[in-house]
């Protein structure tokens, strides 16, 4: 059995967890960790860096995010990675261990609140590509709530967007249980640019139109097998 098969044998359904009383992570993790001699290393990682709730400087951090990558994943384990945007705030932090963010009109997929219907597991990466080129991972249990749930929860929420593409459909909450950090050394620096946002357009291209060629590909006319010179061609029959 190669030694990446085994770690998917060992890994809980519950993903990410303490494993034994005093050790973080995954068996998968402590898998490979054994198997590649880092266990000092990642031991010494989980000891400094992950924390059970927001510190005030990531409270900070989260606060002048405009945007998140969200993970989520079925009932069965299939994975989707998809991303939010916002301006500086869109995140809210009710607490040292609840955070919250809205979901906007979008394709009408669902495939991110579906998968928490099924599995309320989220994984949040966070990143700062313009200041501090740093990031911030924040994992936990994901609860959808409507907007109005969302107002008796969070006093200071602004007041919300007339343009209805800008006003949240749903809330996710998203109750915290690991918070830690991304390093910096891989990071890249990006210069933000000012850009008109097009919040809730069905406009194909605003939207990206077929950018990646999905929609020829489905649609394109199968190419005629060619013919060489001198090879017999059935008839059909009359």
């Amino acid at each position: 059995m190669s030694v990446l098969s085994f770690a998917g044998r060992t890994r809980s359904r519950g993903g990410r967890h303490r494993h034994g009383p005093a050790r973080l992570g995954s068996r998968g993790e402590h898998t490979l960790q054994d198997v590649y001699g880092t266990r000092e290393r990642a031991s010494r990682f989980y000891a400094s860096q992950f924390s059970d709730q927001l510190t005030p400087k990531m409270v900070e951090f989260i606060g002048r995010m405009e945007m998140a990558f969200i993970a989520t994943s079925d009932a069965s384990g299939e994975c989707d990675c998809s991303f939010r945007a916002g301006t500086p705030g869109f995140l809210r932090v009710l607490s040292k261990r609840t955070i919250a963010y809205p979901e906007f009109r979008g394709n009408g997929v669902m495939a991110s609140l579906g998968n928490m219907l099924e599995n309320p597991h989220i994984g949040i990466f966070m990143v700062d590509f313009t200041q501090d080129l740093i990031g911030l991972h924040v994992n936990g249990i994901a609860e959808i709530i409507t907007p109005a749930r969302m107002q008796e929860l969070d006093y200071f929420l602004p007041v919300q967007a007339t343009n209805a593409g800008r006003r949240p459909v749903q809330w996710v909450l998203v109750r915290v249980t690991e918070a830690y950090i991304h390093c910096s050394k891989h990071i890249p620096k990006l210069v933000p640019q000012s850009r008109v946002r097009h919040w809730g357009t069905d406009n194909p291209r605003h939207k990206g139109g077929d950018y990646f060629g999905a929609v020829a590909q489905k649609t394109a006319v199968p190419e005629a097998v060619p013919v060489l010179a001198g090879t017999a061609v059935a008839s059909r029959p009359g």
